[in-house]
């Protein structure tokens, strides 16, 4: 069966947390929020290869204070970013040697994704080609212009919100990255940048629990549910 490689991207600034250290090395629980990150994959047997993206500067104290210490059983290839989310993922397809394979890339502040959720997007990705987590939106949805009015409600009944993992075979989430670069395009989530090229996604249903770390709320839930989940 072909290889499945998950590219863990943790090279952020976090700076919406407004904390001194990276949200992706804050403490929950006694351990680094990457680290509970990387402990989902290291334990999933469909995942072959961890590809961890930090920041060019961090390469060697995450090494030595973080991977190390932590004892995974697979190997943890450590990959500097880039300045953009879309780049850190590009320099991580491209230290994978896995053409034929399957590319799971997941956020590294999302540490409550289950291993169910990973071995699912993974299967949905063999199956389809391209396949990501979401949520059905829940809340009603007001678009605004640009003083903060309402101009009309959507109707949520086809919105879903995107979540990671996000896995792919190899030669398509690579194809869209390299058009992307040749043609100057940009977008929040490797998903997009199929879609910009005409390929199907198909999303599968996650969690509410399977949160991104981005502001000091997050990390006061996060710490909540990983501490209820180890009891």
């Amino acid at each position: 069966m072909p290889q499945v490689c998950a590219i863990i991207v943790a090279a952020g600034k976090g700076l919406r947390m407004n904390a001194i250290e990276k949200k992706q090395y804050l403490s929950i629980a006694g351990l680094p929020v990457v680290v509970h990150t990387l402990r989902v994959f290291d334990s999933c047997a469909l995942i072959d290869e961890m590809v961890l993206v930090v920041p060019e500067e961090d390469l060697n104290v995450c090494r030595e204070e973080i991977i190390d210490p932590a004892g995974f059983v697979k190997e943890v290839v450590l990959i500097a970013g880039g300045p953009m989310r879309q780049d850190s993922v590009y320099n991580g397809l491209q230290a994978v040697d896995s053409d034929d394979g399957i590319i799971v890339i997941h956020d590294g502040v999302r540490p409550l994704v289950t291993p169910d959720e990973l071995k699912a997007c993974i299967n949905g990705a063999r199956k389809y080609g391209a396949c990501i987590l979401g949520l059905p939106a829940f809340d009603t949805l007001k678009r605004i212009n640009t003083s903060g009015t309402i101009v009309e409600t959507l109707a949520r009944d086809t919105i879903w919100l995107a979540q990671t993992p996000q896995a792919f075979r190899y030669n398509l989430i690579l194809n869209a990255h390299q058009h992307a670069r040749q043609h100057g395009l940009s977008a929040t989530d490797d998903a997009s940048l199929l879609e910009q090229i005409g390929i199907d996604v198909k999303i599968i249903e996650g969690s509410r629990w399977n949160l991104k770390i981005t502001n000091p709320d997050d990390l006061k839930l996060a710490r909540i549910l990983l501490r209820n989940a180890a009891d």
